[in-house]
């Protein structure tokens, strides 16, 4: 191995799939690329700490997985919502002479206000009700391990059933790609496609595993603290029960990722592997198989941020800038920004 095209692999990355692209994110960096209808590739990337920078004690046990959760799901949003409008903006003028209006700032938080609602309703309500619809008591620990099973029957359906749209297998592909992409750097290779192609597009320490973990660490801690009756109006207490899970889910993500931290840590080791398994198998769903196109964009994406690492003080690029090669965008921590690419 030529340990001279070593990247930084001690850099922890993580990353999340959006609109014809991979968005990646380090210590001090949050990174978009994606693929625009020219075919170039676009990449915004600006510097990043998380919120515990500021409070310690956020980065204590259990704490710290409240926090990736939340610091997640609004960059993974806000990602998201960069990708859409990109494919927007940069799309050919149809017939009519007149263009889809990209997403504001409002419409994004609205976005994310009625996800978060319809994630509630599928996975926490809709268990829950329909666990009380077969006579199960709420109070008992058969009803949560039905309502547990109810959930995961939901989340596979649900996973399945998006798989079928095109948009989202390419999605999930892109999801692929930047799983490659990071074992590739997590194994100190050169990040290129050769290099990136070669590996799995299962990653222990995916979202997806993160899901499976709260699954089931919600029926074990619902169990022990939902076992009472707290209204004497069945519907009541059920409704009353439903609410009191939400804020419970807090605990549990924070739990659910302290264990997909030490298990992606330790994935080798054999005593783990019946806690890795299902979340691995789960990415059968949420992830395809990706293109070289789709390697060379999630590699975009990690390669600028794996830079910025080495290169604080360097201004942001928020609004985007395009390139042609993957072989433009350096990652090396002493590797100057050339040739100067094209702005979006």
């Amino acid at each position: 191995m030529n340990t001279e095209n070593k990247g930084p692999s001690c850099v922890p990355v993580g990353g999340q799939a959006v609109m014809e692209g991979v968005m990646m994110r380090s210590a001090h960096s949050f990174a978009v690329a994606c693929r625009i209808p020219t075919g170039e590739i676009l990449l915004s990337e600006r510097k990043w700490q998380s919120v515990w920078e500021r409070w310690r004690f956020l980065r204590w046990p259990f704490f710290r997985g409240i926090v990736v959760l939340g610091e997640a799901l609004v960059n993974g949003f806000s990602a998201l919502t960069w990708s859409a409008n990109m494919q927007i903006r940069h799309a050919p003028v149809g017939p009519d002479g007149k263009k889809e209006e990209e997403l504001s700032g409002g419409g994004a938080a609205l976005a994310i206000t009625i996800s978060l609602a319809f994630a509630i309703g599928l996975f926490v309500a809709l268990p829950h009700f329909a666990t009380m619809l077969l006579g199960l008591d709420a109070s008992s620990l058969s009803f949560h391990l039905v309502d547990g099973v109810i959930k995961l029957v939901v989340l596979l359906g649900y996973m399945a059933v998006i798989g079928l749209m095109a948009d989202i297998r390419r999605v999930f592909a892109y999801h692929g790609a930047e799983h490659k992409s990071i074992f590739a750097h997590e194994a100190g290779l050169p990040l290129t496609v050769e290099n990136a192609r070669t590996f799995s597009r299962f990653h222990p320490r995916c979202g997806t595993s993160f899901l499976f973990l709260v699954l089931m660490i919600s029926i074990l801690l619902f169990s022990l603290t939902l076992q009472f009756e707290l209204l004497p109006v069945r519907w009541a207490d059920n409704l009353l029960k439903v609410f009191i899970k939400v804020p419970l889910m807090l605990p549990v993500a924070g739990l659910a990722y302290e264990l997909i931290r030490f298990s992606g840590r330790h994935h080798r080791n054999w005593l783990l592997r019946p806690m890795i398994w299902p979340g691995l198998w789960l990415q059968r769903l949420t992830t395809r198989e990706p293109d070289d196109a789709m390697l060379e964009v999630a590699l975009a994406s990690l390669r600028r941020t794996l830079w910025r690492e080495a290169h604080l003080d360097e201004p942001s690029t928020t609004e985007g800038v395009l390139y042609t090669r993957l072989e433009e965008i350096p990652y090396l921590p002493d590797a100057p920004l050339v040739p100067e690419p094209s702005e979006a």
